[in-house]
């Protein structure tokens, strides 16, 4: 596939997801908003939208209140995963086969995508006919070159003839854009988010999750294999993606717990470039899928950014107190610190124009320990919680309770490990059963990482390395001639594309180990 082709695929998806679907959304929240109805599950509920989005899903119906304005539509775009989201049967109206038989759930609008949200708007909202050909044209474009885009490529010639109109659709809707919309057009392709957006834009897994959620009184096992088979109608693509980068899932197997798995490579030694203050006051350090190394110093705040040879140092200043860092992406890390004001900032950097690009408040919360990704969200450990956090918009998509402080945070599969200072636990949180399990160690763990299989190498107080299963239930400890590389390290990061890890010690500095 050409490069290029894909990257136009990209940065028309990124407008649509980044730029329309909120447009949308807000365009709903004003018109419902200015008629004075205060949530969106109370517009749904009020007569006329109900009626009509009833008519949008059934034919043949007619309601026993306002009966002069049932339509008996041709088509019935409204299908039925749509429906079941926002409204449910009400048990109070038995004996009716009319729009009174329902109720609106309390759906949020972050939860309309842009297909149903456009939908509502086009036939519930009062739209200035600018506003119903853009959102119309918008809908249309995304449906045509995206919804059923299976190769995810734009040619060139397609896109020369859709990114005017689509910007100018755009700019009716909201003429403040115009920024944005530059910023989308000149940014490059990021795989990992490529990958992710297509499968949010194309269609099939919300046709196939018609038919799962559709089928009524099924045994749970057919109902289980039907939803396997949507996920991984869903998935072929992202695979098909994997294998073309090198990355063929059927060759990874998992590793043996305590087997040699890493030899050390090199050692970057930071007093060389720098001194020895900067060694030891080096935070935390991250390595890029393009093996880059990037790490932060807390005298002076800075971040430094060098080849995986520790040659090449380059350096983004700023006040940046860097007690955590994490790659958001193949160009963007995320920075945290406590204290830039009274309550803990986020600051996504992007290391190839070396500056800050955007910053997520946590206002609310007193202390921040820890930081990773989850499905291209921000995993975050705040006070005694789990924060998963879209860093484009700042919105806390789910805030997890948990007991204590969370260090050494990481996620392996549908599992977030983390630990507490002062106790010999490591403990997992799984989205599987929302609980919160326990395995408890010979020593006080800290710094963790997960490794290509979903286990993790576990670093604890007396010196000695842990290698847990990816299912958090057992654990062997590595030899000590395997160990002994990692003597003294503050922080251990592994990446899968690279194969290598980095371990820091403000003794010794930077460790790179590959993999066997």
């Amino acid at each position: 596939m050409d490069v290029e082709d894909r990257r136009r695929y990209f940065i028309v998806g990124s407008l649509i997801l980044e730029i329309v679907q909120p447009l949308f959304r807000t365009r709903l929240e004003n018109d419902y908003s200015s008629k004075g109805i205060g949530s969106l599950q109370a517009f749904l509920n009020t007569l006329p939208v109900l009626h009509t989005l009833f008519h949008l899903r059934h034919r043949n119906a007619y309601c026993c209140k306002d009966n002069f304005n049932c339509r008996n539509h041709s088509k019935l775009p409204l299908i039925y995963c749509q429906w079941g989201l926002l409204y449910t049967e009400n048990p109070s109206q038995p004996g009716h086969n009319c729009h009174c038989k329902f109720i609106a759930n309390p759906v949020q609008l972050n939860e309309l995508d842009i297909s149903l949200t456009s939908l509502v708007l086009l036939n519930c909202c009062n739209l200035q006919q600018a506003e119903n050909n853009a959102v119309h044209k918008l809908r249309r474009y995304k449906n045509d070159y995206l919804s059923h885009n299976t190769e995810c490529k734009i040619t060139e010639t397609e896109y020369k003839s859709m990114w005017t109109d689509l910007t100018n659709f755009v700019l009716q809707l909201d003429p403040n854009k115009q920024d944005d919309i530059i910023r989308i057009e000149k940014r490059p392709l990021d795989e990992r988010l490529c990958i992710k957006y297509s499968t949010d834009l194309l269609n099939i897994h919300k046709k196939l999750n018609e038919i799962v959620t559709g089928i009524e009184g099924i045994d749970s096992a057919v109902q289980e294999l039907l939803s396997y088979q949507r996920n991984e109608a869903t998935c072929q693509y992202c695979k098909k993606r994997l294998i073309e980068h090198g990355i063929d899932e059927r060759k990874t197997s998992p590793y043996t717990l305590g087997q040699n798995i890493f030899y050390p490579h090199h050692q970057i030694d930071l007093t060389s470039k720098f001194s020895s203050l900067l060694q030891r006051t080096t935070l935390d350090v991250v390595m890029m899928d393009d093996g880059r190394l990037v790490f932060c110093s807390s005298f002076p705040f800075r971040l430094l950014i060098s080849n995986t040879e520790g040659l090449e140092i380059e350096v983004i200043p700023g006040y940046v107190d860097g007690s955590c860092l994490t790659a958001v992406n193949s160009s963007t890390v995320a920075v945290i610190d406590n204290h830039a004001l009274s309550y803990p900032i986020i600051d996504l950097y992007d290391i190839n124009i070396k500056d800050k690009i955007e910053s997520v408040s946590l206002q609310g919360y007193e202390h921040t320990y820890d930081m990773t990704m989850i499905d291209d969200k921000l995993l975050v450990g705040a006070d005694m919680n789990l924060l998963i956090i879209d860093y484009q918009t700042g919105a806390i998509l789910q805030s997890i309770g948990i007991h204590c402080h969370p260090w050494g945070i990481n996620v392996s599969g549908n599992k977030i490990f983390f630990s507490e200072e002062y106790e010999n636990n490591i403990y997992w949180y799984s989205f599987t059963d929302d609980k919160i399990h326990t395995l408890t160690l010979p020593s006080i763990p800290f710094p963790m990482t997960t490794l290509r299989d979903g286990s993790l190498f576990v670093l604890c107080e007396d010196g000695s390395i842990q290698h847990v299963s990816s299912d958090g239930k057992q654990f062997k400890t590595l030899e000590k001639d395997q160990s002994q590389v990692f003597s003294y390290a503050g922080r251990i990061r592994y990446n899968s594309k690279q194969k290598k890890m980095v371990a820091y010690s403000s003794r010794f500095g930077m460790t790179i180990l590959h993999e066997l």
